[in-house]
């Protein structure tokens, strides 16, 4: 069974961020990275999978010559091997469905029997990267994905909805899943799995002419810290009489009653 796991490379939770001089985006230089804590669930379901039912772990993952460094944490920790689709930090800032036809150009090619994603990233927070995936791909998808269970020629799946409600679903393979974070207890790479990973195959795809980078449908034009307003106001008194100043204050003050 082929498995194939797109990963991204964020800043470190406790990165400083500042925007960069354009305004467009933060300024990466001196930041720390590492591999989105959901994709990072995503790559382990794929391992137990693997564990399970045999074949080979691919993880993909779009984006400037530091992104190497990533995969090889991922090949690290058990993966088989890496695409590197190569491009510059701007193509995939704010573009998931650009970024998901990088994804699905590559993985056409490989025609995966699975392909798993984390349910969102840490640094943009969309969750859309999967199911636009999918749908380039013209493949089955679901998200949320609490259990996964292989069957032959199908996939059975337990997605958390709401309130603690569940639903069970079964697919073709091959399909596409995200995975919801918390899945598994995340392993970590040994000794031997980081001098394994110094020999395991990367394919680098880089992406020169502005041909071969599929066109913008997003774009930043301002990025900035959020504006401070007025300090909130405690409303003293029993809660009858704090009701009453609380509506006072947005009939006349706000203008929202």
């Amino acid at each position: 069974m082929k498995i194939a796991v797109a990963i991204k490379q964020v800043p470190l939770r406790d990165s400083p961020l500042r925007v960069n001089a354009a305004g467009t985006w933060i300024d990466e230089d001196n930041l720390g990275f590492e591999i989105n804590e959901p994709d990072a669930y995503a790559l382990e379901e794929a391992l137990q999978l693997r564990e399970k039912h045999g074949g080979e772990v691919i993880v993909i993952s779009a984006g400037p010559a530091r992104v190497s460094q990533t995969i090889r944490e991922a090949l690290a920790k058990g993966a088989d091997r890496g695409i590197h689709i190569e491009v510059a930090t701007s193509v995939i800032t704010n573009d998931t469905l650009r970024v998901a036809n990088l994804l699905a150009a590559a993985l056409k090619t490989e025609a995966p029997d699975l392909i798993l994603t984390g349910l969102q990233s840490d640094d943009l927070g969309y969750g859309q990267t999967g199911v636009v995936l999918a749908e380039l791909l013209g493949l089955p998808s679901s998200t949320i994905i609490m259990q996964v269970e292989i069957q032959p020629g199908k996939v059975r799946v337990k997605r958390e909805l709401e309130d603690g409600w569940f639903q069970h679903i079964e697919m073709p393979l091959p399909a596409v899943l995200t995975i919801q974070s918390g899945l598994n207890k995340l392993r970590y790479a040994t000794l031997m799995g980081i001098k394994k990973a110094k020999t395991k195959e990367i394919k680098v795809i880089t992406l020169d002419g502005a041909s071969e980078v599929p066109s913008a449908s997003a774009v930043i034009e301002r990025l900035y810290a959020p504006e401070k307003n007025k300090a909130g106001q405690i409303f003293d008194g029993d809660p009858k009489t704090a009701a009453a100043k609380l509506v006072e204050k947005l009939r006349f003050e706000a203008r929202v009653l």
